[in-house]
């Protein structure tokens, strides 16, 4: 299977499956002797796993990451990370029922038309469960690029009906101060009503992230094929069950005139707006990069609808297992954790760019 990595110079290779052994990574290109604090990586990691709350997959993980190599007496060696979290709480007979048949909206039939076969239980390779490893290398690449001056908020601006009308920068403190994930209280505790009950009706629904990124100087990125936005592009839409990805006026610049859009320069290079995101030509321009991430909504649902079965033809089925009833609240750590690990590639890029300038 190819496609299981991303990154140029910082690059991250997972492997493993939902409900096998373990899932996992390897990491190349992080710098030497850079002092890893593992408590903020298990920590990223907590932010993710199932089981945190009463609105989320009951699943239990404890999601502990255990480091092969790539770091000695507290800090990176320069060669490989890699590193391991096991599985605990597969209970792969709740999935028995679909190894015969394709779930609407899943990778099942697809799965099976390239490969030939597939892992019926929980998806597979195709499980969010995989995510995981990229919060491992999302925390790492964090704790490079905070030195750099480089800080993020990244939180939930919307879920299903519900929209915040007005997004800014929001610090830690207040988007884990809810359940859900979102800063603004009243909000939050509109949709975590919402939630409840779609988890009573048995069905599930989708929402949006808002990641802002402050402290990324100008010139990074690359103008043609690699443009910076295109890479977080990329990086947001290999996420699970995300459906669209704009940034800085999005499709919002459709109705607008050149004359309203144009980021009209201050004396000191900055911009008056930011309806480019902080990106210009594919390289960054100081500006905060402020992209958001759609979610669709969550595809197992308990609700009984067709399914195709493997010889052919329809049936009736309620989809059984342990699954959220909307995946936006814990996607929030993954949004954070690939937007650092494609900044840390670019930066490093960067540096090699600017090697014999």
């Amino acid at each position: 299977m190819s496609g299981s990595s991303y990154g140029q110079i910082f690059k991250l290779t997972t492997f493993g499956e939902s409900h096998g052994i373990a899932i996992g990574g390897i990491i190349e290109g992080f710098p030497s002797n850079f002092p890893i604090d593992l408590s903020k990586i298990q920590q990223a990691l907590n932010e993710r796993r199932p089981g945190q709350n009463d609105l989320v997959t009951p699943r239990q993980e404890s999601d502990e990451v255990e480091f092969l190599s790539g770091i000695f007496e507290g800090r990176s060696t320069g060669s490989p990370i890699a590193f391991l979290i096991r599985n605990q709480d597969q209970q792969s007979k709740d999935y028995q029922a679909l190894k015969e048949v394709f779930r609407p909206s899943h990778a099942d039939f697809t799965y099976q038309q390239k490969y030939g076969n597939r892992d019926h239980r929980g998806g597979g390779r195709s499980s969010a469960r995989e995510t995981a490893c990229r919060v491992v290398a999302g925390a790492i690449a964090a704790q490079l690029l905070e030195q750099l001056g480089v800080a993020c908020s990244c939180y939930v601006d919307q879920i299903g009906p519900f929209q915040m009308k007005n997004t800014n920068w929001f610090d830690k403190q207040q988007i884990e101060a809810s359940l859900v994930r979102c800063p603004q209280s009243k909000l939050s505790d509109e949709i975590q009503n919402y939630l409840s009950e779609l988890q009573k009706d048995g069905d599930t629904t989708g929402g949006a992230i808002r990641c802002i990124l402050k402290g990324v100087p100008a010139g990074w990125g690359e103008p043609v094929f690699d443009k910076l936005h295109a890479e977080f592009a990329k990086a947001m839409l290999s996420i699970n069950a995300v459906k669209g990805f704009e940034i800085g006026s999005g499709f919002n610049a459709i109705a607008m005139k050149g004359s309203e859009h144009n980021d009209q320069f201050n004396a000191d290079g900055s911009t008056q707006t930011n309806y480019s995101g902080g990106i210009q030509g594919g390289i960054s321009n100081g500006m905060p990069i402020d992209f958001r991430v759609a979610f669709k909504p969550v595809a197992s649902i308990k609700k009984e609808q067709d399914v195709l079965q493997k010889e052919g033809g329809l049936t009736p089925l309620s989809i059984g297992g342990r699954h959220d009833a909307c995946v936006v609240p814990r996607a929030v750590p993954i949004v954070w954790a690939m937007a650092h690990i494609v900044l840390l590639d670019f930066y490093l890029r960067q540096q090699h760019n600017t090697l014999f300038s």
